[in-house]
C-alpha cells in the first residue's frame, strides 16, 4: 500500500495541468506546512525565525516545467533576488536550485549563462550554492555542469542520490574536485535498471557513500530524516575523529522540526531546506510520496477549523 501511495503521488507531481491549477489557487490544502510562502519577503521571515533557533538554512525558489528561455532567465532572476535578500538581511542561509529551472532542457549555453550570473552574485554576498539533483535522465549532465563550474567557482556544490547504482562511482570520480556534496536517498521514481528497488539496499548504499565521502576528507551534508542514518553518521565521525565542521545534517522545512532543534542542542550543524514560490505543486507531491505520515498532516490541515 505504501508503494502504491508513493507511485500515485509521484505520478501526480508530473501533471502539468494540476501544476497550473495549484499556481492559481495558492498554498492551500496543507502545502504551507512544507513551503515557506510565495514571496521572498515571506521566506526571509521564516528563515529569520529558523536562524533564531540556531538552524542554518538553504533556500530554493521552486520551479517546474521551465521550457523556454524567458522562463529560465526569470528563474535565475529569482535566485539572484534570494541571494541579495540573504546578504541584505545577514541570514545564515545558502541557495539551492535545479538545473532544469535554469534551462537545462533548453540549451547548454543558456544554463551556463544563468549559473554564472547566479554564482557571480553569490560570490559577492558570500553565499554557497547547491545544484540539486533531479531524475536519472539528467544526472550525468548535471554532474558535467558541476565539474565545469567547480573549476571556476569555489562556492558551488551538488547532490548525489543513494538509490542510484552509479553513485559510488560518482563519489570516486568527483573526489578530485574536493566537492561539498549533499547526500540523499533520492525522491524520484526510477527503474530497477538504474536504482536499487529495495529500501534496505538504498540504506546500505547511503551509509557507504557517507563513509566514502567523509573519509575522503570532503565536506558532507547528510540529508535525511531517518534516525538510523543520523546515528550511523554520529558514530562514524566519532570513530574516525572527524570534526563537526566537516559535515552537517539537513532536513526539509516542516518535517521533524523537534528533531532538527535537538540536533542543534547536541552541537551539530543542522540545515533546513526551505522552499518558496508559487510553483510549489510538484515539490509538495514529492513530499507526500516520501512519507505516508505527511498525508495525515495535510488532511489535518485541510479539515482543521
Amino acid at each position: 500500500m505504501e508503494q502504491l501511495m508513493r507511485d500515485f503521488f509521484l505520478f501526480l507531481s508530473k501533471n502539468k495541468t494540476l501544476t497550473k491549477l495549484a499556481k492559481r489557487y495558492g498554498l492551500r490544502f496543507g502545502a504551507s506546512r512544507f513551503v515557506a510562502g510565495e514571496t521572498i519577503e515571506r521566506a526571509v521571515e521564516v528563515i529569520k525565525e529558523l536562524n533564531r533557533k540556531g538552524l542554518a538554512v538553504t533556500i530554493d525558489y521552486l520551479g517546474e516545467f521551465v521550457d523556454n528561455e524567458q522562463e529560465a532567465n526569470e528563474m535565475a532572476n529569482h535566485s539572484i533576488e534570494a541571494i541579495r535578500a540573504i546578504g541584505a538581511n545577514q541570514l545564515n542561509s545558502q541557495l539551492s536550485l535545479k538545473m532544469t529551472s535554469m534551462g537545462l532542457d533548453i540549451s547548454d549555453e543558456l544554463v551556463m549563462k544563468n549559473m554564472r550570473r547566479i554564482l557571480d552574485e553569490a560570490k559577492i554576498h558570500g553565499v554557497f550554492v547547491t545544484i540539486d539533483m533531479e531524475d536519472y535522465s539528467r544526472c550525468q549532465k548535471t554532474i558535467d555542469i558541476f565539474k565545469q563550474l567547480k573549476k571556476e567557482y569555489d562556492n558551488v556544490g551538488t547532490v548525489l542520490q543513494a538509490y542510484l547504482y552509479r553513485t559510488e562511482k560518482d563519489i570516486e570520480d568527483l573526489n578530485a574536485y574536493h566537492p561539498n556534496l549533499r547526500l540523499v536517498k533520492g525522491a524520484y521514481k526510477e527503474s530497477s535498471e538504474v536504482a536499487f528497488p529495495d529500501k534496505k539496499d538504498v540504506d546500505e548504499n547511503f551509509k557507504k557513500i557517507i563513509k566514502m565521502h567523509l573519509l575522503n576528507g570532503n565536506y558532507t551534508a547528510v540529508a535525511t530524516h531517518d534516525d538510523a542514518i543520523i546515528e550511523y553518521t554520529k558514530q562514524l565521525v566519532k570513530e574516525h575523529n572527524i570534526p563537526n565542521n566537516q559535515f552537517e545534517f539537513q532536513m526539509l522545512y516542516g518535517i521533524r522540526p523537534e528533531r532538527q532543534e535537538q540536533l542543534v542542542r547536541e552541537g551539530y550543524t543542522m540545515r533546513v531546506y526551505v522552499p518558496y514560490g508559487t510553483d510549489w505543486y510538484g515539490y509538495f507531491m514529492r513530499r507526500l510520496a516520501e512519507r505516508p505520515a505527511n498525508v495525515a498532516f495535510v488532511l489535518k490541515g485541510i479539515f482543521k477549523k
